[in-house]
């Protein structure tokens, strides 16, 4: 491991020159951090993660081994994404033009991803591009999520659609309602709406 100013970097990983990355941050072996990408304070970045261009991922963020995370996706604070969970940032993807020409940037629409805080997202999970996942919500492993995520609700399944709702401290509630929730693991109160 290298410290790159408050940060440590595997020697393996490959980082580029004007990435910025809080203090105690580590990226671990074979991560690959690409330009104008901003990591927060306190994360983890997993062994063989992608975290592409302009990718911003906020502080305390796990971003676990193999993950993807293309262009456009920003990350609040707290996040946890999964092993081989992949965000990705184009709702039309070709390799080609219709003339059969390769596709260059400016050939297609970069559409993000918003993470709110403390979101959780599952292993081998596919958030497609566009989406919006709510603060506290947890998606599945294994889930397809191709619209918007309320906050604190869980969500499984291709494509994915609510199970039930889930508290700060990641247990499901027992109240299915809409409205004010008490959790019964942790005694929280927050609120829902479909």
């Amino acid at each position: 491991m290298t410290a790159t100013g408050a940060a440590l970097v595997h020697d393996s990983a490959l980082v580029d020159d004007d990435v910025v990355i809080g203090a105690g941050t580590r990226v671990w072996a074979h991560a690959q951090v690409r330009s104008g990408a901003r990591i927060g304070a306190e994360c983890v970045i997993g062994a063989g993660a992608t975290v592409d261009t302009g990718v911003t991922i906020g502080d305390r963020c796990k971003v676990q081994n193999a993950a993807l995370l293309y262009s456009g996706v920003r990350l609040g604070d707290g996040v946890f994404v999964g092993p081989a969970a992949v965000l990705t940032n184009d709702r039309l993807p070709r390799a080609v033009n219709p003339d059969g020409a390769a596709r260059a940037r400016g050939d297609w629409t970069l559409s993000g991803i918003v993470v709110e805080d403390g979101a959780s997202i599952g292993a081998n999970a596919t958030v497609v591009a566009g989406v919006r996942i709510g603060a506290w919500s947890m998606v599945a492993a294994g889930a397809v999520v191709t619209r918007d995520v309320p906050a604190h609700a869980l969500v499984a399944g291709v494509p994915a659609r609510r199970i039930a709702w889930v508290c700060a401290c990641g247990q499901r509630a027992a109240d299915e309602s809409e409205g004010e929730i008490v959790c019964a693991a942790c005694g929280r109160r927050f609120s829902v709406e479909r």
